[in-house]
């Protein structure tokens, strides 16, 4: 009996030991899962670090769209902020201090209620003027014009103030202005959203402002939110516009008159209503395809294949947000694009297009934003130091002041900038840039406008990725010319002039 009873309390022993053994192999396995998650989903909610406390005087407003020029050229950039019913900043980066260097009345404006903004030059002297679209109603005739901010012995003045200019108003309320250079000539007109009233196209034709729009047949009539001008189908610049209320346009650029394409491209997408957009090189394979979000609706990763669009993003990407800005560009210096979508009143959002054009999401932290009311964005190396700052204005709903973001970037980063300026000194907004290596062939834009209201830094900026090598820049001009750079050092900014 008790040979028995020693028997069974062996076998008992022996199995509780083996239960025990697997409860901690189990548990070791999952300790081990835990520790390799957590740098993962800690490095990845503090991608960005908050540097808001560099902007001076950063007070609560009512803040709109945001773009990048050089309005002093000293050859640096500056965040030009619009404000609504508050005056226009023009942030530049001194002594450690985002400080605002606008003083003059006129381009202040705080009286009026400026939206979109959007730079290039239009006059051929090698400065960009800058193109403030005012709003003060929601849709059709508005009461304040649009102002367009020229420059002459550091005196501003509006070219829509001068009497000749003055049949060419813009008084219909509008959205977004993008910069395009239809001939090919390095002469830019500007396309002007409008919502409830006609698209305006203005041109600068014997020391005149014209709007072309009939004559381009542009002049069409919609709900006008965002557009985005470059290399998207031919070598000449191209327009998408996101529009609400009514069907997209995909504007084909034939010799400098336009043909809305966007049905046959499936692009037209009539049941959404169209906000961010962005030109952007999503399978890395040295062409430009579109990222367009949707407000409340599904966004949009148009890929071209053969003669069609094809959304490819995923269920992550594509689910409707409050979105308002959506931003293209590597933060990380790691070789690999990121896209911010921009939220208002709830969360925003960061991707990284990984290869073959997946989408993987990075859970922020920073950045977040949650109660913020984030209208616009861009993005600029405004200090110069071979990383991108993301600036996001505010308000709408609620006054409120610009934040600063800048991504955590490894020490042994590398990054390389390339400035291309156009036959009459300026840059040449519209143009394509493409990074060929021996681990991909990466296109970006020079930014022209206006995605949604905003403008990004008229550079493109590249980091790299671990071991490549074998660099080669291509630059294709708005003329559909290329030129080529070879030899190329890393971490500098390259400037090309147009020959």
């Amino acid at each position: 009996m008790e040979k028995k009873m020693e028997t069974k309390l062996g076998k008992s022993k022996i199995l509780l030991q083996k239960m025990l053994i697997k409860k901690v192999n189990c548990l070791k396995k999952i300790l081990i899962i835990f520790f390799l998650i957590l740098p993962i989903n800690n490095s990845s909610a503090e991608f960005f670090r908050d540097l808001s406390n560099i902007i001076e005087f950063n007070e609560t407003r009512l803040s709109y769209g945001v773009s990048v020029t050089d309005i002093n050229m000293d050859g640096n950039y500056e965040f030009i902020v619009t404000g609504f019913g508050y005056p226009n900043l023009a942030l530049t980066y001194i002594d450690g201090k985002l400080k605002n260097i606008a003083d003059d009345e006129i381009f202040i404006d705080q009286f009026r209620k400026t939206i979109g903004v959007a730079a290039c030059d239009i006059d051929k002297d090698g400065y960009e003027e800058i193109y403030f679209l005012n709003t003060d109603t929601y849709s059709g005739t508005k009461k304040y014009s649009d102002r367009l901010i020229d420059k002459k012995d550091d005196y501003y003045f509006d070219l829509f103030e001068i009497e000749k200019n003055k049949e060419s108003l813009n008084l219909t309320a509008g959205r977004s202005v993008v910069c395009v250079d239809r001939k090919g000539t390095g002469e830019y007109g500007i396309y002007v959203a409008n919502y409830g009233g006609p698209t305006r196209f203005y041109e600068f034709e014997n020391f005149k402002i014209i709007d072309k729009a009939g004559y381009l047949n542009l002049g069409n009539v919609t709900g006008g939110r965002a557009v985005v001008s470059g290399h998207i189908l031919t070598d000449r610049a191209d327009i998408f516009a996101a529009n609400e209320r009514g069907a997209n346009f995909l504007l084909k650029n034939n010799n400098g008159n336009f043909e809305d394409v966007a049905f046959d491209y499936r692009v037209d997408d009539v049941i959404q209503n169209g906000r961010g957009t962005a030109l952007s090189d999503i399978y890395y394979r040295g062409r430009l395809d579109i990222l367009s979000g949707n407000w409340l609706g599904y966004h949009r990763a148009y890929v071209l294949e053969k003669n069609k669009f094809k959304d490819i993003g995923n269920k992550d990407f594509d689910k409707p947000s409050r979105i308002r800005t959506i931003i293209s560009a590597d933060f990380d210096n790691d070789g690999f694009d990121e896209v911010f979508m921009n939220n208002i009143a709830e969360p925003n959002k960061l991707f990284k297009i990984t290869e073959k054009g997946k989408f993987e999401e990075i859970r922020l932290k920073t950045a977040l934003e949650t109660e913020g009311f984030g209208t616009g964005a861009a993005v600029a190396d405004i200090d110069n130091d071979g990383i991108l700052e993301l600036l996001v204005s505010r308000g709408e709903s609620e006054a409120q002041s610009l934040t600063l973001y800048k991504a955590k970037v490894e020490k042994q980063s590398k990054f390389l900038r390339i400035k291309p300026i156009n036959k009459f000194g300026a840059p040449a907004r519209g143009a394509t840039v493409t990074l060929i290596s021996n681990k991909r062939k990466h296109s970006k834009t020079i930014d022209a406008g206006s995605g949604y209201l905003c403008q990004m830094e008229p550079v493109a900026h590249y980091g790299i990725r671990k071991n490549e090598k074998d660099f080669r820049v291509e630059v294709k001009w708005t003329n559909g010319k290329i030129d080529f750079i070879d030899k190329i050092k890393l971490n500098q900014t390259i400037t090309i002039n147009q020959k």
